[in-house]
């Protein structure tokens, strides 16, 4: 048994034998490893008795789960009314043309992971992206590349 294995069976073993549990012990896998591996839903399955093509089936049908490794910082693009309107478009365009992502979400150092969201709620802010859990609004294409050099620096 890898160390992969093992982690992922510490953090299933714990929702052994409780209903409904599907969602928590995915939602554990992805709090400590980051996404959900692919070998995670055979270990649901081998643990937990849930067919793994129910746990996979959940995981691909709530847009909380990602089923791929994930950079270490996060980005949210809203892509809300407010936000579409007050140019979001653009600013996802100039993220995906500044970090170099023509055909992928991720990063090839995994730095950074792009990702558009229906809402985050900020629309007096519009147009806004989260980075990790900062929230940043009235977005320029100059002060989104500023953001995106502080964190790429370690400043943030």
């Amino acid at each position: 048994m890898d160390a992969n294995t093992s982690q992922l069976l510490e953090l299933i073993r714990p929702f052994k034998g409780q209903t409904g549990a599907t969602i928590p012990v995915l939602q554990a896998i992805q709090t400590n490893v980051g996404y959900l591996p692919p070998e995670s839903f055979a270990l649901i399955e081998q643990e937990m008795g849930i067919p793994a093509s129910k746990a996979y089936g959940v995981a691909t049908f709530y847009a909380q789960f990602r089923t791929t490794p994930v950079g270490k910082h996060l980005i949210k693009v809203c892509d809300g009314t407010a936000c579409h309107v007050k140019g979001a478009v653009n600013i996802l365009t100039a993220i995906r043309d500044y970090l170099h992502l023509a055909d992928a979400d991720t990063t090839e150092d995994r730095v950074f992971t792009v990702q558009v969201v229906a809402c985050l709620g900020c629309c007096s802010l519009a147009p806004v992206m989260m980075v990790g859990e900062t929230t940043y609004g009235s977005l320029s294409l100059e002060k989104t590349r500023e953001i995106l050099d502080s964190y790429r620096a370690g400043e943030v």
